[in-house]
C-alpha cells in the first residue's frame, strides 16, 4: 500500500458523519442552519488532536460533515485522501450534487471540486482496488472496511475517528455507526460529536 500524500503520517484521522439534510427529509438530522455549529465542533476536535502537516485524513467527501472535515483538515496543512465507494461521477451524483439537498448558497458541488483539486488531496475510487478489498455486499460498508484496512496497516494506535452522529442507525448499510464501531473494535480512538448535544432538532 502506498499513501502518496503522507508516506509515514504521525497520525491518521478518519471522519464519518451525517450528510446535510435534504429539503424533503421528514425527520431532521443535520439541518443546513446547523452547519456553522458542526464546522466549529469539527475544528475543535482537529485542534485537540493537533492536526498538522504530519497528519493524514480520510473521508468520503459527501456534502455535509465530510466536506466540513476536509476543509478544516486542509486549513491545518494536513494531507487528505478522499475514498469514494463509487466512480467519481457516480459519487458526485449520489452524495454531492443533490438538487433537493443543495441550494445555490450552499455551494456543496463547488466546495467538493475545490477540495478534490487541492494539491494535498488524493482522490481514490474504490472500484480501482478490485479483488484486494474485503468482501461486503454494500459499497458503503466496503468503503468503510477499505479505509479501516489501510489505517490498520499504518498502525491503529495512531488512528482516531471523528464522528458527527446522532447515535441512531443510518438510512442504510454502512455509514457512521458502522465506521465508528469498526474503529472502536480495532482499538482506535473515537471522538464522537453527538449532534443531539450540538443542536436540538
Amino acid at each position: 500500500m502506498t499513501l502518496t500524500t503522507v508516506p509515514q503520517p504521525a497520525q491518521v484521522v478518519l471522519f464519518s458523519g451525517h450528510m446535510i439534510d435534504a429539503a424533503d427529509r421528514r425527520q431532521p438530522r443535520f439541518p443546513p442552519e446547523a452547519e456553522p455549529i458542526a464546522a466549529a465542533a469539527i475544528a475543535a476536535a482537529l485542534d485537540e488532536l493537533r492536526v498538522g502537516p504530519d497528519t493524514l485524513g480520510m473521508t468520503e467527501g459527501s456534502c455535509g460533515g465530510d466536506l466540513l472535515f476536509a476543509e478544516a483538515l486542509l486549513a491545518r496543512g494536513a494531507a487528505l485522501e478522499l475514498r469514494l465507494p463509487f466512480t467519481l461521477q457516480t459519487f458526485i451524483e449520489r452524495s454531492v450534487a443533490y438538487p433537493k439537498r443543495n441550494s445555490p448558497a450552499d455551494r456543496w458541488m463547488e466546495r467538493f471540486q475545490e477540495v478534490a483539486a487541492h494539491r494535498r488531496v488524493t482522490v481514490r475510487e474504490m472500484p480501482d482496488e478490485g479483488d484486494r478489498l474485503p468482501e461486503a455486499e454494500d459499497p458503503y460498508v466496503q468503503c468503510n472496511l477499505w479505509m479501516l484496512r489501510d489505517t490498520l496497516a499504518l498502525g491503529m494506535a495512531r488512528a482516531t475517528i471523528i464522528c458527527l452522529w446522532n447515535g441512531a442507525g443510518g438510512d442504510g448499510a454502512g455509514g457512521t455507526a458502522h465506521m465508528m464501531l469498526s474503529v472502536e473494535k480495532a482499538g482506535g480512538r473515537v471522538i464522537w460529536l453527538d449532534t443531539r448535544k450540538l443542536w436540538s432538532v
